[in-house]
């Protein structure tokens, strides 16, 4: 179990704290809902953690295989609904996978990104596109 701690501080702003380690995040609402933007929004912690997720399983399964899955390159974008209610539409992933990461047998680091916990917890109506680039 891990607790977080925080506060609503105004003006659509959040502080966050991690209780084991004491790292504090801040959150503000986005431009386009009456936000600043002048830090991540709750939803684009929602997209962080699809890609940080994948990206920690996917080095977690090359160490089940003996090797360390090397420097990873990530980008995700975070797609919200056109209509009300609002709510995350499309999350969409892309690795870049350092030629080490071919030590991986085939398959392995996709099976493990589309089984990362942040993946499987997302609800199903939210669409989930995950591209892998190998490096050569």
């Amino acid at each position: 179990m891990v607790k977080i701690t925080g506060v609503y501080e105004g003006e659509l702003h959040c502080v966050a704290r991690h209780e084991p380690s004491g790292n504090t995040l801040v959150t503000d609402a986005p431009r386009d809902n009456q936000g600043r933007g002048e830090a991540f929004s709750p939803t684009d912690l929602v997209a962080t953690a699809f890609a940080t997720c994948i990206a920690t399983t996917m080095a977690l399964m090359a160490r089940k295989h003996g090797h360390e899955l090397g420097p990873v390159r990530y980008e995700v974008t975070k797609e919200m609904t056109a209509t009300p209610p609002r709510s995350i539409a499309r999350l969409a992933a892309t690795f870049w996978l350092p030629a080490s990461a071919r030590a991986v047998p085939a398959g392995e680091l996709e099976r493990a990104a589309e089984g990362c916990p942040v993946h499987r917890s997302l609800a199903p109506e939210v669409k989930k596109d995950i591209v892998f680039v190998w490096e050569t």
